[in-house]
């Protein structure tokens, strides 16, 4: 199976900023595992930005463009350092692609992303994308790192999409605010009612929430993929859920119709 896994600065990161170690360790090894039962793994992942303002020793998120894109060049290096030496370690060989929204809007170098991509996947190697923040601007972003793995998952023509995230899937309403909350474990369509849950706030360092998840969605619905909505706090869960085990929420791409 061919999936996209999009991991979020809140699940790599404590909340200094700093890498959370032992997480990301574990996310490797699994993914690591994956892919030696057969499957093709894409890595989307966020941080950069959470990463170098961390090691920028700031207190939170910029908010300007300039600071905003140096720490996103120092947090880059990091990251890949220390995804290149975790991989290395279970002899998987990674790939580094930093993307913006016009390489999805260009023909030739959308054509060009897809033979790369192609080309490694026969390789065996694990690419790992991200959108590229040092250069990225209001004209040509996309925004936020569910979408950009949603354009990813349709690109390669994915089977599934997991977001890695700090909450255990869609709720019927807050979990942090009403107690009565309930996980919604299926989704077969996105209703007006399904659409209308989604908040607007992100962690201090990301820039993701439910909404930016429920857009990815649709995006992957539209091609029949399906997406998944997992807590990334718990690494581990993706062994339960390639074990066919319910777990967080699973929206349902629409299914091609045979003749």
């Amino acid at each position: 199976m061919r999936i996209v896994i999009k991991v979020g600065t809140s699940t790599l990161a404590h909340q200094t900023g700093r890498l959370n170690i032992r997480r990301v360790e574990s996310l490797c090894r699994i993914l690591s595992d994956l892919k030696n039962a057969g499957h093709e793994v894409i890595l989307v992942s966020s941080g950069a930005i959470g990463m170098g303002a961390g090691k920028l020793f700031l207190t939170e998120r910029p908010k300007d463009i300039p600071t905003k894109q140096a720490a996103a060049a120092v947090g880059q290096c990091e990251l890949m350092y220390t995804y290149d030496r975790l991989f290395e370690e279970y002899r998987h060989t990674v790939a580094q692609i930093l993307l913006t929204g016009s390489d999805f809007k260009h023909r030739d170098r959308y054509r060009n992303f897809q033979n790369t991509m192609r080309r490694l996947l026969e390789l065996q190697v694990l690419p790992i994308i991200n959108e590229n923040d040092t250069i990225a601007t209001e004209e040509i972003k996309v925004g936020d790192n569910d979408t950009l793995s949603a354009m990813v998952a349709v690109s390669v023509n994915a089977e599934l999409l997991v977001l890695l995230s700090d909450i255990d899937g869609l709720y019927t309403a807050d979990p942090h605010k009403n107690p009565n909350a309930r996980l919604i474990e299926e989704v077969h369509e996105l209703a007006p009612e399904i659409l209308a849950l989604a908040g607007d706030e992100g962690s201090a360092l990301g820039t993701g929430g439910m909404k930016t998840k429920l857009h990815a969605a649709q995006i992957c619905g539209e091609q029949g993929c399906d997406m998944v909505i997992l807590n990334g706090s718990t690494p581990e869960l993706l062994y339960d859920l390639f074990d066919g085990k319910r777990v967080g929420t699973r929206f349902y791409g629409k299914r091609k119709e045979t003749v």
